[in-house]
C-alpha cells in the first residue's frame, strides 16, 4: 500500500489524526541521544508514540495483558502480507513458506539470546507449554509441582495428565509480597522429592504481574534432578532478558501480548538436547529428532508469521530498554499514589525489581467484577476482574501508548471507590 493510498484510506476511517508510518522512524530519530531514564517520564515523546496506534475513544484500556493491540505501521504490513499471500496462493506456500519462517525464528531467536535450533513459533504460550506437558515420557507416580496462581488452563494440561498416567499433581502458593527470593525458591524446593520430574514456574504471574526469579528456582531444581518449564506469556518482550540466562529448559510465550504481533503467534524455546526426548503433539512429514518435530500444526495463517518481523522492528524501533523502563514508570506512576491508601489493597510487590507495566489492584470490601464494572461504567476505564488464587483486585496494564493523564483519571477514580 502506497503513502497516498494509506492517507486517503486513514482518513476514511478517521484516523487522521495518526502519525504518518514514515514520521515514526523520524520522532524516534529526534529522541536518539536522550537516555531512556529521561525519556521514561518524557510525555511528550510517549504522545508521539501515541499517534501510531488507533485507540477506541470509548474507555481507557488498561488491559493490555490479554493482547497488545498492533500500532498502525505493523498492522499495515500485516494486512499487506495477507494481501500478497492470497495473491500467490499455493506457489507462496510451495516455495518461499519454510524460508521465510525460518527467517522469522532467526530474528526470534536473536531477541531470545538463542540458538536457532533452540526456538520454533507456536500459536500461543498455551500451545508451547503443553506440546512440552503433554510430550513428556510420564509414568505412573511421577510428580509435577505448579502454583496456585499459575495460569488455569496449564493447570488442567497437569490435571489431565494426571488422568491420563496417573502422575501425582503439587501446588504450591505464591505470596503476594514476599520478602526476598530465597522465600519464593524455598516454596519450590520444599515440594520436591525423589519422584518430581517437572516444575512449572511463571516468569511473571499473570494476575498480578509479580516477577519470579527464575534463574535460582532452576539453578535450585536441576541440582536436585528437576526440569523447569517456564511460562513467559507476559514477560517476553515486556521487559529485558535472554532465555539462556534464565536456566530453564523449556519456555513458552505468547508473541501476540508484548511484542504486539497479529493474534495467534507464539514462542516455544527447548534448551539444546532436550527436544528428542518428547513426543510430538503433531507428526510432522519428516519427523527430525529435534525441535522442529515439536511445532507442526499443518496450514496456518503464514502471513502472521511476516507480520512478526515487522513487530521485531517496530519494537527495536522503539527500544527494548526505553519500552521496559516506560512501562516500569507507567506502574510506578499510579501504584505508589494509591498504595497508602487505606481503602486500596495493592497485589503487587513494591519492590521494583519485581514487576514491570502490570499490577493488581482491589479495594476493601468490593468484589473485583463489581470494581471492573464500576471502573467502566462510572470513569470509563477498562480492566479485568480476578478474584481467586489469593488475589481479589483488578489487573491494571497500561501499554505504552498510555499517558499519565490517563492514569490520573484512574487514580482519581479509585479514591472515591470506597464501600
Amino acid at each position: 500500500m502506497d503513502k497516498r493510498t494509506f492517507i486517503k484510506q486513514a482518513t476514511a476511517l478517521g484516523l487522521s489524526t495518526l502519525l504518518p508510518l514514515e514520521g515514526m522512524a523520524h520522532w524516534i530519530k529526534q529522541h536518539e541521544n536522550v537516555s531512556a531514564d529521561v525519556l521514561a517520564e518524557d510525555d511528550k515523546f510517549w504522545t508521539g508514540i501515541r499517534k501510531g496506534y488507533r485507540l477506541k475513544p470509548d474507555y481507557i484500556n488498561l488491559e493490555n495483558g490479554y493482547y497488545c493491540m498492533q500500532p498502525q505501521e505493523t498492522l499495515e504490513h500485516f494486512i499487506r502480507h495477507v494481501r500478497e499471500v492470497n495473491y500467490q496462493a499455493a506457489y507462496y506456500m510451495r516455495t518461499v513458506q519454510q524460508e521465510n519462517k525460518m527467517k522469522v525464528i532467526g530474528r526470534l531467536a536473536e531477541l531470545a539470546g538463542s540458538s536457532v535450533d533452540e526456538i520454533r513459533l507456536t500459536r500461543n504460550t498455551t500451545e508451547s507449554l503443553d506440546t512440552v506437558i503433554n510430550g513428556i515420557h510420564w509414568q505412573a507416580g511421577d510428580e509435577a509441582i505448579v502454583a496456585e496462581q499459575d495460569y488455569g488452563s496449564i493447570i488442567n494440561m497437569f490435571k489431565l495428565m494426571e488422568k491420563r498416567y496417573g502422575i501425582v499433581l503439587k501446588t504450591v502458593s505464591v505470596p503476594n509480597h514476599p520478602t526476598s527470593d530465597e522465600e519464593v525458591v524455598a516454596l519450590y524446593e520444599g515440594m520436591i522429592s525423589p519422584k518430581t520430574r517437572l516444575l512449572l514456574v511463571s516468569h511473571m504471574v499473570n494476575i498480578t504481574g509479580q516477577i519470579l526469579p527464575i534463574r535460582k528456582i532452576s539453578d535450585m531444581a536441576h541440582a536436585k534432578g528437576v526440569e523447569v518449564l517456564v511460562d513467559g506469556a507476559h514477560a517476553f518482550a515486556h521487559f529485558q532478558f535472554k532465555i539462556p540466562d534464565l536456566g530453564c529448559d523449556y519456555y513458552g510465550a505468547s508473541l501476540h501480548k508484548w511484542l504486539s504481533t497479529p493474534l495467534g503467534a507464539g514462542l516455544l524455546y527447548i534448551k539444546q538436547g532436550k527436544a528428542p526426548g518428547l513426543w510430538s503433539l503433531m507428526a510432522d512429514w519428516n519427523m527430525k529428532d529435534d525441535i522442529s518435530h515439536l511445532a507442526h500444526t499443518g496450514t496456518h495463517p503464514v502471513h502472521t508469521d511476516l507480520a512478526i518481523l515487522n513487530a521485531i522492528d517496530y519494537y527495536k524501533a522503539i527500544g527494548p530498554e526505553r519500552k521496559e523502563k516506560r512501562l516500569r514508570y507507567l506502574q510506578h506512576y499510579w501504584t505508589s499514589k494509591v498504595r497508602d491508601m487505606p481503602h486500596i489493597i495493592l497485589n503487587t510487590p513494591e519492590d521494583p525489581a519485581r514487576s514491570c507495566a502490570i499490577a493488581n489492584v482491589g479495594v476493601k470490601g468490593m468484589k473485583p467484577t463489581i470494581l471492573a464494572d464500576t471502573l467502566l461504567k462510572k470513569h470509563g476505564i477498562y480492566t479485568v476482574a480476578i478474584d481467586g488464587a489469593g488475589v481479589q483486585g483488578c489487573r491494571i496494564t497500561p501499554n505504552i501508548y498510555t499517558t499519565t493523564q490517563e492514569l490520573d483519571i484512574f487514580i482519581k477514580a479509585l479514591s472515591k471507590l470506597t464501600v
